[in-house]
């Protein structure tokens, strides 16, 4: 008999000092790095910044927006059906859109080398503003693989 899995309580995450918003907070910790916080946002706030200086538009609103374009809606996983896998698209639940979305953002800024963290940032965050830039091919990509198997979308268990 399988014994019941234990819930997992999320942890209550505080808005962030400068915006008072969740998500801004979120992704500060995304950027943390060995426990770095007070870094990670001194690089968060100047690439905000700096997005909000060149767009001339409020920092939130250009991050939220880059966050929407960035996000995928659809997604594939690999699902094991009669001793074969195939690859069934999923649609992508809101808090994992974010997580996905950030992370792509970051990791892109991270990848670029030459100039301060915060501008790589402030130009990912533009970039997906703006519906270009490497965390919006990223979510191109999962949308033609998930296009690409929607022969097999018959497969999934919602």
């Amino acid at each position: 008999m399988p014994r019941g899995r234990k819930l997992i309580k999320k942890r209550e995450i505080l808005p962030d000092l400068k915006y008072q918003d969740i998500r801004v907070a979120k992704f500060i910790n995304y950027i943390c790095k060995r426990g770095k916080k007070s870094l990670a946002q001194k690089i968060v706030y100047q690439s905000f910044d700096l997005a909000a200086k060149k767009i001339k538009k409020p920092a939130v609103e250009i991050f939220e927006k880059a966050l929407e374009n960035a996000g995928p809606l659809l997604e594939v996983r690999s699902t094991r059906i009669g001793g074969a896998t195939y690859q069934v698209p999923y649609e992508v639940p809101q808090g994992r859109r974010f997580t996905l979305a950030a992370r792509w953002i970051v990791e892109a800024a991270f990848n670029k080398q030459g100039k301060p963290m915060a501008e790589f940032l402030a130009e990912e965050i533009i970039a997906a503003y703006n519906n270009e830039g490497t965390a919006v091919k990223k979510k191109l990509d999962t949308h033609k693989m998930a296009e690409a198997n929607k022969a097999f979308a018959h497969f999934a268990r919602m």
